[in-house]
């Protein structure tokens, strides 16, 4: 992935509208959204160097994790103290952690990474929606993003499948598994690592891996 491929495609999430009960957390609309651009654009130059091959697609993002930090799957304690096993991540490796007074960090993020260290994988990460879906005026809650949104967004996953050298595509979770069937993909699904599936998730990883359906 070039970093034109990099910048066009954050900008792409950052002129894309986010519709109803729904926050774009990489608009222009505030000062903290360029913090997390500059994150996933961070994180995507890091993958750039790694070429990973396999993208693992979760549900959407949560408001304690990705909906601070700008990269998927982490949290601010994750993105503070890097994951030395892949040497991902951290402030030395030029991330910044916005502001998330009063949160406390998405543990969903927490256990995706420690099952990842513990197979030795590095996937890309993203989203069926890759923006944060919330209850009405509650923008500090969750909820499933509907088919009309995941649908809305599925380029980004796919053009993520462009960019970077991507063999195998795995869905993390049924509202992924859906997503991905419905737009055609017939993919490998695993357990979400949420609400006590990390056990489930990082068997069937493991299971992919041992077979060769991903690497």
């Amino acid at each position: 992935m070039s970093n034109d491929a990099i910048a066009a495609f954050i900008e792409r999430l950052t002129v894309s509208p986010a519709g109803p009960n729904s926050a774009n957390f990489f608009d222009r609309g505030r000062p903290g959204n360029a913090i997390r651009r500059r994150n996933l654009a961070r994180y995507f130059e890091q993958l750039a160097a790694r070429r990973p091959t396999t993208l693992l697609v979760g549900e959407a993002p949560g408001y304690r994790g990705m909906a601070i930090t700008g990269v998927p799957f982490t949290n601010a304690v994750l993105l503070r103290r890097g994951i030395p096993h892949f040497d991902l991540f951290g402030t030395g490796h030029g991330y910044e952690i916005p502001d998330a007074a009063g949160i406390a960090a998405e543990p969903t993020a927490t256990v995706m990474w420690n099952a990842l260290v513990e197979l030795d994988f590095l996937p890309v990460l993203w989203s069926a929606y890759p923006l944060h879906p919330h209850r009405p005026g509650d923008p500090r809650s969750n909820r499933t993003p509907s088919v009309t949104e995941t649908a809305a967004w599925a380029w980004a996953w796919r053009e993520l499948m462009d960019v970077f050298p991507i063999t195998s595509v795995v869905a993390v979770g049924n509202v992924s598994r859906a997503t991905l069937a419905r737009e055609g993909l017939s993919v490998p699904h695993v357990r979400h690592p949420a609400h006590g599936g990390r056990e489930k998730f990082t068997s069937g990883l493991r299971d992919l891996l041992d077979r060769g359906v991903i690497a």
